[in-house]
């Protein structure tokens, strides 16, 4: 199975059919720094894949677009593995939860909102994968992020049983955060 999308690939990657993106400087309204939207669902897209049909994640979920869980109250519950996924429903799909992923943080950890831009990426980028409430079990990784301790941030969040299932992901996000920036 591929797991990218042929039509969606365009989209995913945040390009149109001259090669730019449909909103290149799209950044949330939720923070000062004004993260970038964009730039989040490319890396997203990286790290997720992004599939135009329903399949199961590799704890056996059904899943689609950019690592959209079918939740019980999405049109696709219940639906077959390999059923079909439009590019509009992955773009709606996706908005959704990165304004979850957004209203999360903001309500749980006002304080990354003060955290360089790349920072909140990466904020942002755990949070999708694991959700706010395994998120916030990383304890000792927060409290160094809040404190700007970019060093025991990086060591607190590699080590973790979701770095080990994420792999390359976590030790690109570790990277970022050794950058502090």
């Amino acid at each position: 199975m591929d797991r990218f999308i042929q039509w969606g690939r365009k989209w995913c990657s945040g390009n149109n059919d001259s090669g730019q993106s449909n909103n290149k400087n799209k950044r949330s309204d939720n923070s000062p720094n004004k993260m970038n939207i964009d730039k989040l669902r490319e890396e997203l897209t990286f790290d997720e894949g992004c599939v135009d049909k329903i399949y199961l994640d590799h704890l056996g979920y059904p899943t689609f677009g950019i690592g959209h869980l079918v939740l019980e109250t999405d049109p696709e519950h219940g639906k077959e593995v390999d059923t079909p996924v439009s590019e509009e429903r992955i773009k709606e799909c996706f908005e959704k939860d990165i304004a979850t992923v957004i209203e999360d943080l903001n309500r749980n950890l006002e304080w990354w909102q003060d955290l360089p831009e790349d920072l909140q990426r990466v904020m942002a980028n755990m949070s999708f994968n694991l959700g706010i409430t395994r998120l916030l079990k990383f304890k000792k990784f927060l409290t160094a992020m809040e404190k700007h301790d970019w060093k025991t941030a990086a060591v607190e969040m590699m080590d973790s049983r979701w770095a080990t299932q994420v792999g390359p992901r976590a030790t690109r996000l570790r990277d970022r955060v050794l950058k502090g920036e």
